[in-house]
């Protein structure tokens, strides 16, 4: 199981991160506090307060989910 914390910054990069774990045929789950969502649920991520850090947690490789990934992640 892989892990990354990230930072979604805005709406646009919360429709970017749903549309690349949707192309995954593997689950992915992202974390906040106590609030366990599917990434691939568009309603889930927008319902998350996007100044906060998140955890994704996922078991599988898909380039461009790996890119966005990086593109959002927390050092």
């Amino acid at each position: 199981m892989s892990r990354q914390e990230i930072k979604l910054n805005d709406i646009d990069g919360a429709k970017e991160f749903v549309s690349a774990a949707s192309d995954c045929d593997f689950d992915i789950d992202v974390y906040f506090n106590k609030v366990v969502l599917d990434a691939k649920s568009i309603l889930g991520i927008m319902s998350l307060d996007h100044r906060n850090i998140l955890t994704v947690m996922y078991d599988g490789f898909n380039e461009k989910f790996s890119n966005v990934l990086a593109k959002y992640a927390v050092n």
